[in-house]
């Protein structure tokens, strides 16, 4: 079976964002559509590791290592380009006339 798909991993993850920021609107939840999205992330990667492995359980803690380190890296890229470029939001709006420093909320 040959790969014909030209699709860019960026182009599939605009989709998934695109579902997200759908589901956040619908839900007015945008912490509970990241948790539901890492969650689904975490749960594909699991099967995305079990099809690729001949030994999952002996293969276990180098998936979790390879895993955890390209996400760290792809979130890390992402903070700083929200860094650089902050979102515009609703609540932005109306925060911008406090300048007093704000906590993660995570």
């Amino acid at each position: 079976m040959t790969d014909t798909s030209n699709t860019t991993i960026y182009e599939l993850a605009d989709q998934f964002i695109a579902l997200a920021n759908q589901l956040s609107q619908q839900e007015a939840d945008v912490g509970k559509v990241g948790t539901a999205l890492r969650f689904a992330a975490a749960r594909f990667n699991a099967f995305e590791a079990a099809i690729k492995s001949a030994d999952l359980g002996a293969e276990k803690e180098s998936a979790l290592e390879w895993f955890s380190s390209e996400f760290k890296e792809m979130l890390s890229d992402n903070l700083d380009d929200h860094i650089a470029n902050p979102p515009i939001t609703q609540e932005t709006s109306a925060e911008e006339s406090d300048n007093s420093v704000q906590m993660f909320k995570g």
